[in-house]
């Protein structure tokens, strides 16, 4: 989403200045209707742009991954999505993999990873890597569903590196719970940063790193939550607009009479090791 308020660089009015006609509100149905249109494939979030803001971790992720792969003789990113943060990297290893879930997801980084000499391979979130023990010296990830550390483990080379972002525990859960009512405890702290250290560690991998924020996201108006919500579909399973309409309505004349939905995202840096 968009890190900067949808209102920088506009001018204010000043005296002498010729004030045109206000624009009356957009309805509740073109604003869904609108959302509903749009293509949710990839992780480019610029749809957002104006509608949804979301403030950024601290680290940098694309830039700390980029300044790795930059040193990397072989590298797997996994669950690339769309290959957006994958291919904004200046400089890729000799040999990069690639690997992506979803069919619509695999026809778009293909596209635009292959001219970059990427190769990406179709493979389902929870199956083993379909990679030899040892392949790669370094393993990415941008928000994995669900990291395989034992894989992980198998298809690095002594010495290797996993370095990912990782979606922590109740994210964006003002926008589920809006939805789905309150979340069993267990629910609300899965993925979270010490459990997954602890599965990692089993897997036989030393952690360099590990660092965790929790970052504000504001939602403008209800096409930026039905876009949202359609887009990254775990959050409330099976969601359609005229399965939620009620809840979508009220929602729309909250954030008309109160401003933007605020809800917080939860993420973790990992930086992990294998041993020589």
């Amino acid at each position: 989403m968009n890190s900067n308020p949808a209102d920088q660089g506009r001018g204010k009015s000043g005296e002498g200045q010729v004030q045109g006609p206000r624009q009356a509100p957009r309805t509740f149905d073109d604003l869904v209707a609108e959302a509903e249109a749009a293509p949710t494939e990839g992780w480019d979030f610029s749809w957002f742009e104006g509608r949804a803001t979301e403030e950024r971790p601290s680290w940098r992720y694309a830039e700390a991954m980029a300044r790795r792969l930059a040193r990397a003789s072989a590298s797997l990113d996994i669950q690339t999505g769309g290959g957006e943060v994958l291919a904004s990297a200046a400089t890729l290893p000799p040999l990069a993999v690639a690997t992506e879930g979803w069919p619509a997801n695999v026809a778009k980084a293909t596209a635009l990873l292959h001219p970059r000499g990427v190769v990406v391979v179709a493979a389902p979130e929870d199956a083993p890597l379909p990679f030899a023990d040892g392949a790669f010296d370094l393993v990415t990830s941008r928000h994995p569903v669900k990291p395989r550390f034992d894989e992980i483990t198998r298809v690095l080379r002594p010495g290797g590196t996993y370095f990912a972002q990782h979606v922590g525990p109740a994210s964006v859960f003002e926008v589920v719970e809006y939805f789905l009512g309150p979340q069993a405890e267990d629910v609300r702290n899965a993925r979270h940063p010490d459990q997954e250290r602890a599965e990692a560690e089993a897997a036989g991998l030393e952690v360099v790193e590990l660092r965790a924020e929790r970052l504000r996201m504001e939602f403008r108006d209800i096409g930026a939550v039905v876009h949202f919500l359609r887009k990254v579909v775990w959050m409330v399973p099976g969601f359609t607009v005229e399965a939620y309409r009620p809840r979508l309505r009220e929602l729309h004349d909250r954030i008309r009479a109160e401003g933007p939905f605020v809800a917080h995202s939860t993420r973790h840096l990992f930086e992990l090791r294998k041993p020589e």
